[in-house]
């Protein structure tokens, strides 16, 4: 038996040349770097930084030889050309001496390995720092207490590059890591960076990515979703000094160039509009008016069945002429400035200023109300397009019209009227906040001009509980609820033909029969489908909502690609289909959401009352009152308001000693397929009994009947708690003693 011996051939161990000092004198650029597009941080920068920390990398070198071969003393610099290019400036303005020694990697002149290939391999080899690295570094610098200015100066950045990447910096670490393995892109974090707040860029994040719709324009989206633009008219008002200084949050985008800002709280916002509004209401009231509404936005629903008082012009003809050639010239600067990024030219801006004065006087002389019309009339105060307050005045409520036959007042002895006594002096009118929101009967000697908020909360008057006092439903939730109500109409108008058809003509009616309405075409009845409001919760789930995603796809999905196409296919269809696809149409240009800044005509919403009763829109079907909702979003009065009409008096005192949030679980609870709409969902002439109730199951029944017996813990401890205190009549009746569970059970179901 024999052993065989294997033999390994050694490895070859690597030596690495070190450094030679050598005279920067002694050193030339080599004709052989491969660079030569000038490219990053300039020579000037670069020698600022050697200056300022050293040279941080040799030079590589190869010997200079003569015709003879042999080596001269001198040497070029085919690696690290930059860095020569550097020195060579430092030496230029006398901050460094030529014979400064630099440390050098000194490779044979007759080394296989080209000039060329070590020029080459020092460039492409090296690896830019990630831009995660660089903002990491940028925040450990400040954090250690470095200025921003002095980070900017050491590695020859703006500031605003500085702040840029700072803030990128302070990303929620979630998605810094997202980023770093390459999940998001590096404009989805500068999207991000929008909010410091970590939590929110992370919920954000999440939902996005679990709809895969992560985009830049999206994530901003989400992010500013609640919040008010410096552009809009409240922010304008306001100003961003008041707003911040009332302790209010600016978002900034830093990564734009306009530099996009929003005010993160808009209820302080709206806080702080209405204040500054109401101060200017009360100038108004001193006009004499009998009240002055102030409101941010005036809703089409406030001014639906006021009456408008005329007025009289005393302007000559040759001063309407004035004021007719004023507009046009206001109209004529507007067009030619107004649109334009640019600043308007001095003289152009002092002409419109002027111009807006003599209109204003123009005017003011030109709408000129009665004195005696004036007491009984009122005025709406609310924000214009372009943050400026304006009024509407000349108003008057039903309630105020005068009557037929002048009566006494209560205070004037009839007896000496009839004996030619003189009537009591005109009261004087003084502005003074109503109480509750409503016109409140003058004092006996004074009247005074009622002043409101928001068409109930008066302007001096201290802030109430919210929960006690009643007040209008807040401008999101009239968004939320009128939504609902337009997609269900939308797919109510797109089931019924015949409706969809008088709808149309009646728009075709008023745009070109009454009003002459002229559009860019010579044949066209202009549509529109509006977007729901994407702040509405819920939408995804409302049946309406998706039975119209259904039909509009399908639709979508049978039309030409090319839209020349669509004509002839129109054309094909068989007359039932192009009828469908006609109420489609029709049913998605159905928009009656209520909007904060809604410039509509006044008659849009009443008809929308008409269309609902055309097509007979149940609301019942498809929303009912919860706590998310409903219930949650008013005061505890309105709570009760609504369970006492669809339930009764007795199981609206059940629910009087609870908590708001308690009141709303089990109001939502007591109401459910109860039928009841609020006022805005509710379609007139369709009467409760016409409401198309879910049907009822042997399930459904049985869960009644256990409901009607176990109440929430809540209501229990609520009646325990009570004590000795005697309870309510509707409890302690005729038929006998109730305690405990059992008392709430029977009044509750």
């Amino acid at each position: 038996m024999t052993s065989a011996k294997t033999s390994t051939k050694a490895v070859a161990k690597i030596t690495l040349t070190e450094a030679v000092a050598i005279p920067f004198e002694k050193l030339v650029l080599s004709q052989a770097n491969v660079r030569r597009i000038a490219h990053g941080q300039s020579i000037e920068d670069l020698a600022n930084d050697i200056a300022h920390r050293g040279l941080m990398q040799n030079l590589n070198v190869r010997p200079i030889l003569d015709e003879a071969g042999q080596e001269t003393g001198r040497y070029e610099v085919p690696a690290g050309g930059r860095r020569f290019r550097a020195l060579e400036h430092l030496v230029k303005t006398r901050r460094m001496a030529k014979g400064v020694k630099v440390p050098c990697i000194v490779r044979a002149a007759d080394s296989a390995i080209s000039a060329e290939e070590d020029s080459l391999a020092e460039n492409a080899h090296r690896e830019a720092l990630h831009p995660l690295d660089q903002f990491r570094a940028f925040k450990a610098l400040a954090d250690a207490g470095m200025p921003h200015a002095d980070i900017a100066a050491r590695f020859f950045v703006s500031e605003r590059i500085v702040g840029q990447r700072l803030r990128l910096a302070g990303i929620s670490p979630v998605l810094l890591e997202a980023y770093g393995a390459g999940e998001i892109t590096l404009e989805c974090l500068m999207a991000f960076s929008v909010t410091e707040d970590q939590a929110r860029q992370v919920q954000v994040w999440e939902a996005l990515k679990k709809r895969g719709a992560l985009s830049n324009w999206g994530i901003r989206q989400a992010l500013t979703e609640r919040t008010v633009s410096m552009g809009e008219p409240r922010a304008i008002f306001v100003g961003q000094d008041a707003y911040e200084a009332a302790g209010g949050v600016v978002l900034r985008d830093l990564f734009t160039e306009r530099g996009d800002e929003w005010f993160q709280d808009p209820a302080l916002l709206d806080r702080l509009a209405e204040e500054k509004l109401a101060e200017f209401g009360a100038t108004v009231a001193t006009e004499g008016w009998k009240w002055i509404e102030v409101s941010l936005a005036l809703m089409i629903s406030r001014v639906h069945g006021l009456r408008v008082l005329p007025t009289r012009s005393d302007l000559s003809e040759a001063e309407d002429e004035a004021l007719e050639a004023a507009v046009a010239e206001r109209e004529q600067l507007d067009n030619e400035y107004g649109y334009s990024d640019e600043e308007w030219p001095a003289d152009a801006a002092h002409r419109m200023a002027t111009l807006e004065k003599d209109i204003a006087a123009f005017e003011a002389r030109a709408e000129i109300y009665d004195p005696a019309d004036i007491a009984i009339a009122g005025a709406f105060v609310t924000l214009d397009y372009d943050g400026t307050p304006k009024v509407r005045r000349g108003y008057v409520r039903p309630e105020d019209e005068p009557r037929a036959e002048t009566e006494t007042s209560a205070g004037t002895d009839s007896a000496a009227v009839a004996a030619g006594a003189a009537p009591a002096p005109a009261p004087i009118s003084e502005p003074v906040a109503s109480p509750s929101g409503s016109v409140a009967a003058p004092a006996p000697a004074v009247m005074r001009t009622v002043i409101t908020i928001g068409g109930g909360t008066p302007a001096s008057a201290p802030a109430p509980e919210p929960e006690e006092v009643e007040r209008p439903l807040s401008e999101q939730h009239r968004i939320e609820l009128t939504t609902y109500r337009t997609i269900a109409l939308r797919e109510a108008l797109a089931d019924d033909p015949q409706a969809a058809f008088i709808a149309v003509l009646h728009a075709m009616v008023i745009r070109v029969i009454v009003t002459a309405y002229r559009a860019a075409s010579c044949l066209e009845v202009s549509t529109s489908s509006a977007r729901p409001d994407h702040s509405v919760q819920g939408l995804d789930a409302y049946r309406p909502a998706s039975a119209l995603d259904v039909k509009r796809e399908a639709w979508a999905r049978r039309l030409p690609a090319d839209h020349r196409a669509i004509w002839d296919f129109l054309v094909d269809l068989g007359p039932e289909q192009r009828t469908d696809l006609f109420a489609l149409c029709a049913g998605l240009s159905v928009n009656a959401m209520h909007t904060q800044y809604d410039r509509r005509p006044a008659e849009v919403m009443p008809h929308a009352d008409q269309l609902a009763q055309l097509v007979g829109l149940d609301m019942t079907r498809d929303w009912q009152p919860t706590a998310a909702n409903y219930f949650s979003r008013v005061t505890k009065g309105k709570i009760l308001a609504a369970v006492r009409e669809a339930k009764g008096e007795d199981k609206a005192q059940l629910l009087d000693h609870l908590k708001k949030a308690d009141m709303a679980r089990e109001a939502e609870r007591l109401m459910a397929d109860s039928g009841w709409l609020p006022d805005l969902l509710r379609t007139p002439g369709l009467s409760a009994e016409g409401a198309t109730a879910p049907a009822k199951t042997a399930e459904s029944d049985e869960a009644t009947a256990i409901a009607e017996v176990a109440l929430p813990a809540f209501l229990g401890d609520a009646a325990e708690e009570a004590g000795s205190e005697p309870l309510p009549p509707f409890l302690d009746g005729e038929d006998g003693p109730v305690d405990g569970d059992m008392g709430y059970a029977i009044a509750a179901e």
